[in-house]
């Protein structure tokens, strides 16, 4: 008589659920904003969980995908530019719209090409931490399996 072993993985995959914001402050916080200036790459992502958890960002890709993923922050205008460079991850690249608030939120819209910011209607609200004129962070708060949590975006100069 043989033995069947059976062996089950679970994997569990979750989306983050953003419950919708209200407003964001359109005071500039110009200080802050005036850091940012420049080019910077995201050197990590994290959050608790990411072993077991997929965490899509900004509705564009899983979370892990925005590791190395370079960013232009133009101050006077508060446009840029973003792109996701992993291997592996899907090509997106967009330019932006961006301020920090007197609240420290970061503010930020990816347009499509043309696009005006007054017409995309879609944001993300995030939380500035951490800031200094070498690295900085943006806290994402989303809801994983009903238990609010931080995805930390650390941003790292590039020059």
């Amino acid at each position: 008589m043989k033995k069947i072993i059976l062996v089950f993985t679970l994997v569990i995959l979750a989306v983050s659920c953003k419950t919708p914001a209200p407003a964001a402050s359109t005071s500039v916080d110009r200080r802050s904003q005036v850091a940012i200036k420049g080019n910077w790459t995201i050197v990590s992502v994290t959050y608790p969980g990411s072993d077991m958890f997929k965490v899509k960002s900004f509705d564009i890709a899983d979370a892990k995908c925005f590791e190395g993923s370079t960013w232009k922050f133009i101050s006077n205008n508060d446009s840029g530019e973003m792109a996701l460079t992993q291997v592996g991850c899907p090509g997106f690249s967009s330019p932006i719209k961006w301020y920090v608030n007197k609240d420290g939120q970061f503010v930020l819209k990816f347009l499509a090409e043309g696009m005006k910011a007054k017409q995309q209607q879609v944001g993300y609200i995030l939380k500035v931490d951490d800031q200094t004129m070498e690295s900085f962070k943006l806290l994402d708060n989303i809801n994983i399996g009903g238990k609010l949590t931080n995805v930390v975006y650390q941003f790292r100069k590039t020059n």
